[in-house]
């Protein structure tokens, strides 16, 4: 019998999220740069590692073997064996690579695959803005797929996004438009206040908007403060 939710690895945030990660649904987590999003998929990736599952981490801007070391400890090897990587270097790879996921997330086995990890969603999207609507219909069919997984598999999903100003609506934004934030059922913005980074909830099914908590990035992870 599955768990209804999945940890974040982080209490924090688990309870922002009403529990952790919700299965069969897309959690998004954006921000600036150096906020504290790849530090989340990381924490999530070795709690469900350390669960003795199975994690897809498809990682568009370059896996920090050192950082997932410094976070797992002392069983980052062992962990290592049940993380499957995927590093995509143009839009066109992401998609294959997220079709080639599902084959993983068939094998039941004895550690079975109970979290894919986007880190990030829009990074090669960025790449390929300039062929206007054509890049928002393949981020956007990424997505459906990957939401598709989750629903399929009972699984949680998280995604990373990058983050630009809406000048209609003078807001920082999430890349990726309306699209990607209607696929997302739980959406956090990740802020940075000088050595302070404060995590906010945008968007969920049963918790109320603005709900937040402060913290530091630290050599293990975070520390919430």
């Amino acid at each position: 019998m599955k768990t209804e939710r999945v940890s974040t690895g982080n209490q924090a945030l688990d309870g922002l999220l009403g529990g952790g990660l919700e299965r069969g649904a897309i959690t998004q987590i954006y921000g600036e740069p150096a906020s504290g999003k790849s530090v989340f998929c990381l924490m999530a990736t070795v709690a469900t590692l350390k669960a003795g599952n199975s994690v897809v981490y498809i990682d568009t801007e370059g896996f920090s073997v050192e950082r997932f070391s410094q976070i797992a400890g002392g069983d980052a090897g062992e962990l290592a064996e049940r993380l499957y990587l995927f590093e995509p270097l143009d839009f066109t790879q992401q998609g294959a690579m997220i079709a080639d996921t599902e084959a993983l997330l068939k094998k039941a086995g004895k550690a079975p695959v109970d979290l894919v990890v986007m880190d990030s969603a829009t990074a090669l999207y960025r790449m390929e803005l300039d062929l206007g609507r054509e890049a928002l219909r393949k981020l956007s069919h990424h997505m459906i797929k990957l939401l598709g997984l989750a629903r399929k598999y009972e699984i949680p999903v998280l995604i990373t996004n990058q983050i630009y100003m809406d000048v209609e609506r003078d807001r920082v934004a999430g890349l990726g438009g309306t699209a990607l934030e209607h696929l997302s059922k739980a959406i956090v913005r990740l802020e940075r206040r000088e050595s302070v980074r404060r995590a906010v909830l945008l968007k969920h099914r049963s918790r109320p908007e603005g709900l937040s908590f402060d913290f530091a990035i630290t050599g293990e992870g975070i520390r919430t403060l």
